[in-house]
């Protein structure tokens, strides 16, 4: 009896054996199956993310994350698609469903509180954006958060904040911001200035011309307070540095500097100054402040120097000016009256400064743009000089 049970033991064996193999087969092929419908959903999400049809992009991603919630991908990649949509709302749900996994490893937290802080950024939330990248300190997003911030501060013209900031971005060697804090610099002294604290005005430019030695702006900022306190004298001083040190921005203060030649008695010096500086920065501005200075002596000169530069670079301006020294010095039978109010009327909608960086026109020229927030970015000529 014994041994005929041990002879059924053997032959079932096999067959308990085989019956497992098939088993085990069919369960894996039905696990593919399952799982195979979320990697088609992806590369389905992909296509159409690739031929620009986001709609169909983000079902099919929402599709894929479902059938596979645990591929941290897909998440990054529908809540990217949320945010360039302007669905902020939904981006954060999904980044912040993110966070609240446990399982989720150290690196892939910061690349989700990274998306996160991103999702508040471009949502206008500053104040929640600000706190999330602040959590982002000590990971592989730091530096890239500190400059998150500096914008921020900048959007809200924290200027001393934005300073504390864009120095520990220059000691981390992370790129120049020493002109960025030089204009931050200004602006804390033109917010003192207008506090009647002039003692912190001075000190916060001293400061501006500390970081950038060559930066333009505190030294019209610097000449203007000269003016404004009637020390003609010293402004023209700051202003002759400013013409040594950035002669292409010269045309912005070029008026200024010929009145306060005026005003102290200055004339001669500041005409030879400005002369000096048409020859190798010519400009209308410049021309006009010349114009201003000049003695009777001087007129054949200044207007063929008019005229070379109808010639070689025509512009409305130019060709306004010199109707001008037409009407002032001469009459003639085609009065030029007429002609003049008409240039004035074509030119004045066109003197407009263009930010080099957004396009951004503006009639008066912006130190920082108020379009794309860019420093430095308008060039000192308008648009219509060429």
């Amino acid at each position: 009896m014994d041994s005929d049970a041990a002879i059924w033991l053997l032959l079932a064996l096999p067959v308990a054996f085989g019956l497992g193999w098939l088993a085990s087969r069919f369960e894996l092929r039905q696990t593919a199956r399952e799982g195979s419908d979320g990697p088609r959903a992806y590369y389905r999400g992909l296509g159409l993310l690739l031929s620009e049809q986001q709609d169909k992009a983000i079902d099919a991603f929402i599709e894929a994350v479902q059938k596979d919630p645990d591929t941290i991908d897909l998440h990054f990649a529908l809540g990217g698609l949320f945010r360039r949509r302007g669905e902020f709302e939904r981006a954060v749900r999904v980044h912040e469903h993110l966070l609240r996994r446990a399982d989720l490893r150290p690196a892939d937290r910061a690349r989700a509180r990274h998306a996160l802080a991103q999702d508040f950024f471009k949502a206008g939330l500053f104040d929640r954006a600000e706190a999330a990248f602040r959590e982002l300190q000590g990971t592989a997003y730091d530096t890239e958060a500190l400059q998150a911030r500096l914008s921020l501060q900048e959007r809200s013209r924290d200027w001393a904040a934005a300073i504390a900031i864009g120095e520990e971005l220059e000691a981390r060697a992370a790129g120049s911001y020493a002109q960025r804090l030089s204009h931050y610099a200004c602006e804390l002294s033109l917010e003192a200035e207008a506090r009647g604290d002039a003692l912190r005005a001075e000190q916060h430019l001293d400061r501006a011309r500390q970081w950038a030695p060559d930066a333009p702006r505190p030294l019209v900022i610097a000449a203007r307070r000269w003016g404004l306190l009637g020390r003609q004298a010293q402004a023209m001083q700051v202003l002759d540095e400013l013409m040594h040190r950035q002669p292409g921005t010269f045309a912005l203060v070029a008026a200024d500097y010929a009145a306060h030649a005026i005003a102290c008695g200055r004339q001669a010096q500041a005409r030879m100054a400005l002369t000096r500086l048409a020859n190798e920065h010519s400009s209308i501005e410049v021309l006009r402040a010349i114009a201003r200075l000049e003695e009777p002596s001087d007129r054949p000169a200044l207007d063929q120097r008019l005229l070379d530069t109808l010639k070689q670079r025509p512009s409305l301006p130019a060709a306004q000016m010199a109707l001008e020294r037409i009407e002032a010095s001469a009459q003639t039978l085609l009065s030029s009256a007429d002609i003049q109010r008409a240039l004035t009327q074509i030119a004045t909608p066109m003197r407009r400064y263009r930010c080099a960086a957004c396009g951004f026109e503006a009639r008066q020229h912006f130190w920082q743009c108020p379009g794309c927030q860019g420093w430095d970015t308008y060039p000192p000529r308008r648009i219509e000089e060429p």
